[in-house]
């Protein structure tokens, strides 16, 4: 593929995440900060939980705990630095601006072990706040995004609860209060 023509794909894809983005806006509830991510996951571990997505809830916080370490250790594979810096940048932008994010929510995360299809989902709930805290706490350097490139920490955390939105609203569970997709 051209530069020209990897480019020209880029801005497209840009064009149509941050139209999107816009439109997704309007129907979201953004949870603004890591402190009240924490408390609504806390919140889950009294429930019953179910996952429409595809993957069991344990699996869905492991992955979520993943992602955030990553962004401390490293990602153990990255796209490209064109794709980092048209479609990534794009993308991150058009999510950031919508103040949610959608996507596939049964990939793994590029290079990433396997992770068991079931387990204990307190203890999926567990790593993830851990997760979270450890990021907080986390005096370092961020490490680039797999796909959106290189984030400030602020950037990190708003993607990061982003994505464990994303993912909780393909959860349901009796009686709180998640809203499902």
């Amino acid at each position: 593929m051209t530069k020209r023509r990897l480019v020209l794909t880029g801005l497209g894809v840009s064009l149509l995440a941050a139209a999107g983005a816009v439109t997704y806006r309007k129907s979201t509830v953004v949870i603004t900060s890591i402190a009240d991510m924490q408390a609504k996951l806390a919140g889950l571990k009294l429930e019953k939980l179910a996952s429409l997505s595809g993957w069991q809830p344990y699996k869905v916080f492991v992955h979520l705990a993943q992602s955030i370490e990553y962004s401390i250790t490293g990602y153990p594979e990255m796209k490209s630095a064109a794709f980092q810096h048209t479609a990534g940048s794009a993308a991150f932008y058009a999510f950031s601006v919508a103040g949610a994010m959608t996507h596939d929510l049964t990939e793994p995360i590029p290079g990433a072990p396997v992770i068991a299809e079931s387990g204990d989902v307190n203890a999926g709930i567990d790593m993830l706040i851990a997760a979270l805290k450890k990021f907080e706490n986390h005096a370092g350097d961020i490490k680039p995004h797999f796909a959106y490139g290189n984030l400030s920490k602020a950037e990190f955390a708003q993607a990061h609860v982003m994505h464990i939105e994303n993912h909780l609203k393909a959860m349901s569970c009796e009686p709180c209060d998640l809203k499902v997709l």
